[in-house]
């Protein structure tokens, strides 16, 4: 089973532009429902929150969730403003699971979002990496050790 953890983002449709808000337009339920997945999961909303206001009081929350978690495989979405803050966060941790964050740079309520496909190249990935925690953004994975996000050219990267 999966275990996901919602906390908002661009993924659930919270606007950027209004870091302020707590509205969320979509639910990773409705995407999942959508794709007629087959594999089991649970979601479980932490917060909804534009990645910017997330402080380190929701950072100490998502990782007890997750060391509370029965599961080994943790999905997060999140915002990517800061994705990989919590990702280097959660990682120093050692937690001895398998997590991976993901988000989207369009709205999730848009109609050509790219969170869809996020979600699932994440999903897929999370079943095959090892232990670890690692973030997967427009089909590619990255350490949490060796990724940020490069804000010319809206995209993750790997550190040189």
């Amino acid at each position: 089973m999966i275990q996901i953890l919602t906390t908002g983002g661009t993924i659930e449709g919270v606007d950027n532009n209004n870091p302020d808000t707590s509205e969320v337009n979509v639910t990773i339920c409705q995407f999942l429902k959508n794709a007629n997945v087959s594999f089991e999961y649970k979601i479980e909303s932490l917060f909804k929150k534009d990645s910017r206001v997330i402080d380190s009081k929701d950072r100490k929350l998502l990782v007890q969730i997750i060391k509370d978690s029965n599961e080994s495989k943790i999905l997060i979405t999140h915002g990517t403003f800061t994705m990989e803050d919590t990702a280097k966060y959660i990682g120093k941790l050692n937690l001895n699971k398998t997590i991976v964050l993901v988000g989207s740079l369009v709205l999730g309520s848009h109609n050509n979002t790219d969170a869809s496909f996020n979600l699932g190249y994440a999903i897929s990935s999370l079943q095959y990496l090892e232990i670890g925690v690692y973030i997967a953004m427009n089909g590619q994975v990255f350490h949490w050790k060796n990724v940020y996000k490069n804000r010319v050219t809206n995209k993750f990267e790997r550190n040189e």
